[in-house]
């Protein structure tokens, strides 16, 4: 393989071995999709089991059902991918594999919170290896891609540009009378040719209740065919990936002139939300930067109650049944501390609108990877 491809993945394979050495580990199990990815640069689902066995001192073998090995061999940096059919046992090839390999009785390490790692998965290859230890590192695939390497932030931040032109390109295309369901088609095709790896600009939908203190958990509702009038407010959410590394952005667009105070609102909210993302630096308690913003939205009236969280983790997105990823997330119980290098989509929603950014903590201040204006977009 090219060396320039080894020499990227070497500083996370090093990441991982580090965790397996502080267990005792000879070998991890990888199975679960981002981290895959991370480890050897290709992803594939779960359609049958398949997972990345990284020895202590050898390179990684991948093991995955025939019909994915071409683009697996073209996309992974290492040489070795073992395949089974269809037809054929996944969980029996991946034990096979760990044999030829001289693993049958060695300590392999798992993550039992790996999407891939079910139990029946965990019991299965118990069964079929009965002299291997099987190490619980929980978390491990999360932990391990909490704080990126360049490489990573370059992909997020050109995810992050596409959402900032995509959102900037709906202002003033969404007049009354067009459906939602046109603007997530146009919304989806313009990121589509700004390079995003696919077209899902995310959630778009007419938020409601603006003013009446009721729901603020619009974010994920339907009714793509609903037909826009004046005064609505279209939430939108862009979730470009490029290269499977996402940034997300959410602004209000006004279709028509806005409903009396949403304008303040809004205002109001990117004024909490700027001073919580100053406070975003090594060191800081999540909690405590969650509750800069969580505290006072409620304090001021904007939200009767502050049932979600305030941000939560961005970067590689893989074919997993996650659409965000709450591994670390803000919240009045969150028990970690940021460091640089780590990649957050923070939100805020009240009465109707909503405005979010992704954000990346620094060795300084925080850097916002999203640059569209914070203000409403107009209809």
């Amino acid at each position: 393989m090219a060396g320039s491809s080894a020499a990227r993945f070497a500083p996370r394979i090093a990441r991982l071995r580090e965790a397996m050495a502080a267990r005792g580990c000879d070998a991890f199990l990888a199975d679960h999709a981002e981290l895959i990815a991370w480890i050897c640069g290709y992803t594939v689902s779960e359609t049958l089991y398949r997972a990345v066995i990284v020895p202590m001192d050898a390179d990684p073998c991948f093991v995955l059902r025939s019909i994915d090995a071409g683009p697996c061999r073209a996309g992974v940096w290492f040489d070795e991918v073992v395949t089974f059919d269809g037809h054929e046992d996944p969980h029996g090839a991946v034990a096979n594999a760990l044999a030829a390999h001289g693993l049958a009785a060695a300590r392999i390490g798992v993550d039992p919170a790996s999407y891939g790692h079910t139990v029946a998965t965990a019991q299965r290859l118990a069964e079929l290896l009965p002299d291997a230890r099987f190490v619980p590192l929980p978390g491990v695939s999360d932990r391990l891609r909490a704080c990126k390497f360049a490489d990573e932030i370059d992909a997020i931040a050109a995810a992050a540009a596409i959402a900032d032109r995509c959102m900037l390109g709906l202002e003033g295309h969404v007049p009354p009378g067009r459906t939602v369901r046109e603007v997530a088609a146009a919304a989806a095709a313009a990121q589509l040719w700004l390079g995003a790896d696919d077209g899902g600009p995310g959630p778009i939908l007419v938020s409601g209740s603006h003013g009446t203190g009721g729901h603020v958990d619009f974010l994920h509702g339907s009714g793509l065919d609903r037909t826009l009038m004046p005064g609505d407010i279209l939430h939108v959410e862009l979730t470009p990936r490029v290269g499977n590394y996402g940034a997300r952005l959410m602004r209000p667009v006004f279709v028509g002139d806005p409903p009396a105070g949403a304008r303040e609102t809004f205002q109001q909210l990117a004024e909490l939300q700027d001073r919580q993302i100053a406070a975003m630096r090594p060191g800081a308690a999540a909690r405590d930067v969650d509750a800069l913003l969580r505290t006072a939205v409620l304090d001021a009236g904007l939200r009767a109650d502050y049932g979600n969280v305030t941000g939560y983790a961005m970067g590689l997105y893989a074919r997993t049944p996650r659409p965000s990823d709450f591994s670390q997330s803000f919240h009045p119980g969150a028990d970690f501390r940021l460091e640089a290098g780590q990649v957050f989509h923070m939100y805020v929603s009240a009465r109707g609108v909503a405005v979010s950014e992704t954000v990346l903590v620094t060795e300084g201040e925080p850097r916002l990877l999203t640059t569209c204006p914070r203000r409403p977009m107009e209809g």
